[in-house]
């Protein structure tokens, strides 16, 4: 497979977690690339001396970005073969390397994914949910009205973002205030030793957390709304009366499973016409 490595930037998908998940393919480009651009050149040393890899290791990080882009187009330019990687995961997905990519197309120099691990992908992966389209966001503000202003036009969305376990609590807290009965995933550590993935309505997720270490990595899924003229409401009101179960518990029921307001379900239980 080595003849078939050219003069390129290979963009090289790398462990979350598990060392283990790493290609054959991206074995074979980390081998035989003359320079590999790290984000943390400690972390990437971890990977290739598993692997004995021996291959020159270069720093590429977002304080470097700029001051990089020169150094690698002309290792192109020369005819060197480059692999970019970030600490984990796959390059440029909440990660550096945009400007070095952008540079080196606009030289007219291939630019070749390597594809392989992703947080995004693996966390989809383990979660059941209503619609295949999602919408990932990088990591979430950090300002509560940011928060809240970004969950609130996303409402109709499933959406992907991560967050760190310092603030997680207050995103939660957030979330809760805005939508009380969110369904939310909560993914962390994943692919490693103590991988965690819990799936409940936003109140359980934070009393949960108020008992359990927060740590690691984590990714988010907050599951998207199912907006009131996307179910029969009158269709559901009709079959739970049928079942002889009261206003109020209709209400509260299916403003639980549709996430729709209770006042308004209630208001049209009391309107219902058999």
């Amino acid at each position: 497979m080595a003849n078939s490595i050219i003069s390129a930037l290979y963009c090289v998908a790398t462990p979350i977690g598990n060392l283990d998940d790493i290609t054959l393919r991206a074995l074979d480009v980390l081998k035989n690339v003359d320079i590999i651009a790290a984000e943390d050149t400690r972390t990437t040393q971890v990977l290739l001396n598993k692997y004995s890899i021996t291959t020159k290791l270069l720093s590429y990080h977002k304080f470097s970005e700029s001051s990089r882009v020169e150094l690698f187009l002309n290792y192109l330019k020369e005819g060197k073969k480059i692999a970019l990687v970030s600490d984990a995961g796959t390059p440029l997905i909440s990660d550096p390397g945009n400007i070095l990519v952008e540079a080196v197309i606009k030289e007219g120099f291939r630019v070749i994914p390597i594809p392989g691990p992703s947080a995004i992908t693996t966390l989809l992966s383990a979660v059941s949910r209503q619609d295949e389209d999602f919408k990932f966001i990088g990591f979430i503000d950090r300002t509560k009205n940011k928060i809240k202003e970004t969950i609130i036009k996303n409402n109709c969305e499933n959406l992907v973002f991560y967050e760190s376990p310092m603030r997680l609590k207050d995103t939660l807290n957030v979330i809760l205030e805005t939508y009380p009965n969110k369904k939310i995933t909560i993914a962390r550590e994943l692919t490693k030793k103590f991988e965690q993935i819990i799936t409940d309505n936003i109140k359980e997720v934070i009393e949960y957390y108020e008992n359990n270490t927060l740590k690691g990595e984590i990714a988010v899924l907050l599951h998207k709304t199912v907006q009131e003229n996307e179910v029969d409401i009158d269709e559901k009101i009709k079959k739970l009366k049928a079942l002889k179960l009261k206003d109020k518990d209709i209400s509260s029921v299916l403003s639980e499973l549709y996430n729709v307001n209770r006042n308004l379900v209630y208001k049209k239980c009391l309107d219902f016409k058999h």
